[in-house]
């Protein structure tokens, strides 16, 4: 397939906050927004126009542009109350009819979808079945793989995440879609195996991007100043994301005490949580900070809670040592990111990004579920300047040489190049949409089902 014929993208994610600027920290809006937003701004720029579609919901408007080429369209489902990701499924089938009109009223032709975890695949598979256009989806997370990293009651775990329906739904969409994206080797290995059973040939290994005209290194007096301006002098550790238990912030706490046995003057920044924080994300903050209480480090901990896009560069900037501690994380963008602004990193081996660097030179990687060890990874850092300065310099030149936005959208078109072209299915005015597990049908219809998806 040549993308070049046409010139329209389709993408797709359903879930969270979708915007030109998201607050990040609300819920389910975090570096899979970020992915989205720039990998479409890099394809506006190399001559495409890109629809980012996601669900309209609040008092959100329809449509918003993004910049010159893209632009955000939202389409209803399921009311106006935001829906959580784990049951977003439910009102799939209503946001594909909606989605379909939206595009016919538009008359709008795309080279191909591109959606954005297990959510929007379904979606993406039945707009491509309907319009008969290639289809490539980008997990981000795998269900398998986070029900069985994720620590806690099977049965808890099932109620809140939709392991059993969320694993079946995905197996449907890796079989039917024309192209698996898979963000590390980890990851596909992962889809190779055990529940999902992929073919090597349908996937192909990109990994996320940053942007390189936001995150770079400053001079040392420049960070000095920094320092000063946000209140972070001194040795500073920094950990910053949504507020979420699989982020592991609860295991970087616990590490900070092998920290200050070697560094006493170290100081932790927290930045988590949200402008408008959940009643749940309030509770799990208050539990971090019981936390440091009991273990005596109340004083070394600042818990600086959101922090605007337009400041993230800088407060990586500031830090001496940025901490990616996980439970598991399917790639993790913010240890990129903290790399290209020079920032010596430590990550979680409980995810996809260490195997991607050379331990020592371009980061550290340690176990977060073994305090010690991730604390004596953090504090040799803190101590040893040459190590400091080693993996500043080589983890951003890891960063530009492998992680830009511009080389990952010429990968993602440069796959395109092996697909096969689709056949549009046949329209009636109440088109059949699919895959066949977005939603419960009748075995009576399972022959319909079969030629819908063929």
């Amino acid at each position: 397939m040549d993308a070049t014929q046409d010139r329209r993208i389709m993408m797709i994610s359903t879930h969270g906050y979708v915007s030109a600027n998201p607050e990040f920290g609300k819920p389910d809006t975090g570096g899979q927004v970020v992915y989205i937003l720039e990998l479409a701004k890099c394809l506006g720029r190399l001559g495409f126009d890109v629809d980012i579609y996601t669900r309209q919901f609040e008092d959100q408007p329809q449509r918003e542009v993004v910049e010159d080429r893209v632009q955000v369209v939202r389409i209803p489902c399921g009311g106006r109350d935001f829906i959580p990701k784990e049951t977003l499924c439910d009102h799939i089938p209503q946001w594909v009819e909606n989605a379909h009109e939206y595009i016919k009223k538009n008359e709008f032709e795309y080279a191909f979808i591109n959606s954005h975890y297990w959510d929007a695949g379904l979606a993406g598979q039945s707009l491509s079945n309907i319009l008969g256009i290639a289809h490539m989806h980008t997990p981000h997370s795998i269900g398998a793989w986070k029900r069985d990293n994720m620590d806690g009651d099977p049965q808890d775990l099932e109620g809140k995440y939709n392991f059993a329906r969320r694993i079946r739904e995905e197996k449907v969409i890796y079989d039917e879609c024309d192209v698996l994206i898979a963000t590390t080797p980890q990851q596909r290995d992962i889809l190779k195996n055990g529940d999902y059973d992929v073919p090597s040939d349908k996937i192909r290994v990109i990994p996320p991007g940053y942007d390189d005209t936001r995150f770079f290194p400053v001079s040392t007096a420049s960070r000095q100043t920094l320092k000063q301006q946000l209140d972070a002098e001194g040795p500073i550790v920094l950990a910053l994301g949504r507020m979420a238990h699989n982020k592991g912030y609860d295991l970087l706490i616990r590490s900070m005490p092998y920290v200050l046995q070697r560094v006493p003057e170290a100081r932790l920044i927290l930045a988590v949580g949200s402008t408008e924080p959940s009643a749940r994300e309030t509770e799990q903050i208050d539990e971090l900070r019981e936390l440091t209480r009991e273990l005596e480090i109340g004083e070394s901990v600042l818990f600086r809670d959101y922090i605007p896009d337009d400041l993230l560069p800088d407060y990586y900037r500031v830090a001496d040592v940025f901490a990616l501690s996980s439970r598991y994380e399917p790639f993790g963008m913010t240890g990129v990111e903290a790399m290209a602004c020079g920032t010596p990193t430590v990550i979680t081996t409980e995810g996809g990004l260490w195997e991607q660097v050379m331990w020592g030179m371009e980061a550290i990687y340690a176990n977060p579920f073994d305090p010690n060890a991730f604390g004596d990874a953090i504090a040799t850092v803190l101590q040893y300047p040459q190590i400091a300065a080693q993996l500043a310099k080589y983890g951003t030149q890891k960063a530009r040489a492998r992680f830009t936005w511009t080389g990952i959208a010429q990968q993602l078109l440069r796959v395109l190049e092996s697909v096969e072209p689709r056949v549009r299915l046949e329209q009636s005015e109440e088109p059949q949409v699919g895959p066949r597990a977005a939603w419960a049908v009748d075995p009576a219809e399972e022959e319909l089902w079969k030629t819908a998806i063929s």
